[in-house]
């Protein structure tokens, strides 16, 4: 299958549409991107920004998602930011707490008002 995020006009995803492989000819990416685009645009009575994305993050990064950002530069989707004090880490282009967390994530939660991880009780 073949996955292509709808996007607006400022690049932001709108949704993503799975076609069969049949309809890119069964060819890899980036092959296939040309392909999907042209039967989407028939498809979607003309609408024409879509990209392709990877459902195992094999190009573009990550797999676009509603709300994720396709970033041109970087070719690549960017989840929204979810804490202001996080930052993108270039190589993924995925979110990072200023500070690691010190132990198992699950553990954890993210305190924004004090940019720490905070210990979650056993339990609770």
């Amino acid at each position: 299958m073949a996955n292509f995020a709808k996007l607006d006009n400022n690049n932001n995803v709108l949704n993503v549409i799975v076609l069969n492989n049949d309809v890119i000819n069964n060819l890899p990416f980036p092959e296939s991107e040309p392909i999907g685009i042209e039967f989407l645009i028939n498809w979607s009575n003309g609408y024409n920004n879509w990209k392709q994305t990877s459902y195992n993050a094999n190009f573009r990064k990550n797999f676009a998602g509603i709300g994720y950002t396709y970033d041109e530069g970087r070719d690549a989707f960017i989840a929204p930011k979810p804490f202001a004090s996080w930052v993108l880490n270039e190589e993924t282009c995925r979110w990072s707490a200023p500070v690691s967390c010190p132990g198992n994530p699950n553990n954890y939660t993210w305190d924004e008002a004090s940019t720490a991880w905070v210990e979650v009780p056993v339990g609770e």
